[in-house]
């Protein structure tokens, strides 16, 4: 198929009036779960959704869905969250929302009613922005969360989960079984890394979302003056965790790709020039695509902190605060869309995300799959995030591609 200019115009159109609900002095956009913004989107989601013929309708908890009607009762859906970082982008998330209402009414105006009903979908939250849970969107749809999770929740000001969440309209999700109907999904998203645009190479056919093993690293020696402590009688643990930090960035580099392991945050007590800090705390995040790799980095870590502790004459902790399995894509659904970009004449590279992302939740209930295009520079979560209008347009066609091979053939 060759898409026409009008098609990725009229999705950059939709992205840039998205981009106004919730647009900041940085140029960036913050659209929170339930904030005004947020409804804001939504209700601007639903008439586009109506203007091109779609039958409109949200669940419980406020997940927006457009519906094509198929000739069997069987749902190819498409689509992503509508919830943004604090001065984000304007693509993460959106793109795949706005090039599915396109692509949708494109194969409608083109090919007519589908053997399997097309939807997409703006999720209502994945990224945990305004409150300490993420996926509450696609965790809802495929049946993953309980109210307990997150009926003790509060936002930053102290307003509380349910309170915004009825004040909003919405309701948690009634009991019973995820829908049936949905046979597959397929997330369109912006890359949020490096590898594509550094390799030239327009689409990435996701095989992977890594697992990741978050901790807190605690050393913990004794405080004295910086004067009058000589060197050898010293217990400084800002001394043990820079060694430690040191040898997890050398120990990562020689496990190799796709490993990758990042020390972003650290505190030192007392944090005062003239005195040997007596406690360090470092988060340390760990990700790649095997969750075996991962159980043995991070056991070599515990190793490595316990062995430096006991020369250096310190006390060490490690707190495991958060892990998950690395998450494979639907192996025949991604040899489908293979296939298909293969005959088509789609240049792709097979790939893993090292970003979480909703298909991630999906894939535990539904065959799922995911399209990646360039990031310019790797940048997201930033008001610069930027993908190039004729890499928007390669995403458009792939996914295209990919939704009538699955709702059109006898895929």
């Amino acid at each position: 198929m060759v898409i026409r200019e009008d098609l990725i115009d009229e999705v950059i159109k939709i992205l840039d009036e998205l981009a106004d609900f919730g647009r900041d002095d940085q140029n960036g956009v913050t659209r929170l779960l339930y904030d005004s913004n947020w409804k804001k989107a939504q209700r601007y989601l639903e008439d586009k959704f109506r203007e091109k013929g779609l039958v409109t309708f949200n669940d419980e908890v406020g997940n927006l869905f457009g519906h094509l009607p198929g000739s069997s009762d069987e749902t190819i859906l498409t689509g992503s969250h509508i919830d943004t970082v604090v001065s984000g982008g304007k693509l993460d998330g959106q793109y795949g929302i706005a090039a599915g209402l396109v692509a949708i009414a494109y194969l409608n105006s083109v090919f007519g009613q589908p053997k399997k009903s097309l939807e997409v979908v703006s999720m209502a939250e994945e990224e945990g922005s305004r409150f300490p849970f993420t996926f509450w969107g696609s965790k809802n749809i495929a049946g993953r969360v309980e109210p307990s999770e997150v009926i003790h929740l509060t936002d930053g000001e102290g307003n509380a989960f349910k309170d915004v969440m009825t004040d909003a309209g919405f309701r948690f999700k009634d009991e019973g079984p995820p829908r049936e109907d949905i046979k597959a999904f397929i997330e369109l998203h912006i890359e949020q890394g490096g590898v594509l645009e550094s390799e030239d190479v327009p689409i990435g056919l996701v095989e992977h979302i890594v697992g990741q093993n978050r901790s807190f690293i605690t050393l913990e020696g004794q405080a004295n003056h910086a004067g009058t402590t000589p060197m050898s009688y010293r217990r400084d643990a800002l001394y043990a965790s820079a060694r430690i930090i040191e040898s997890i960035n050398a120990r990562a580099k020689a496990y190799g790709d796709p490993l990758v392991a990042t020390v972003g945050m650290l505190q030192v007590y007392p944090n005062t020039s003239n005195v040997v800090p007596a406690k360090v705390q470092f988060s340390l995040d760990v990700r790649h695509t095997d969750g075996e790799v991962i159980l043995q980095f991070a056991e070599d870590v515990r190793n490595l902190v316990e062995a430096t502790a006991s020369e250096l004459g310190m006390e060490a902790h490690i707190e495991n605060y958060m892990s998950s399995k690395p998450v494979p894509m639907c192996q025949k659904l991604v040899a489908l869309i293979r296939e298909r970009f293969d005959r088509q004449g789609i240049p792709y590279r097979m790939m893993h995300s090292g970003a979480g992302h909703d298909a991630q939740i999906m894939a535990d209930r539904f065959s799922t799959a995911m399209i990646f295009v360039p990031s310019h520079l790797g940048i997201s979560h930033n008001p610069a995030e930027y993908t190039a209008p004729e890499h928007l347009a390669q995403g458009l066609r792939a996914l295209i591609e990919s939704l009538y091979a699955l709702a059109y053939l006898d895929a």
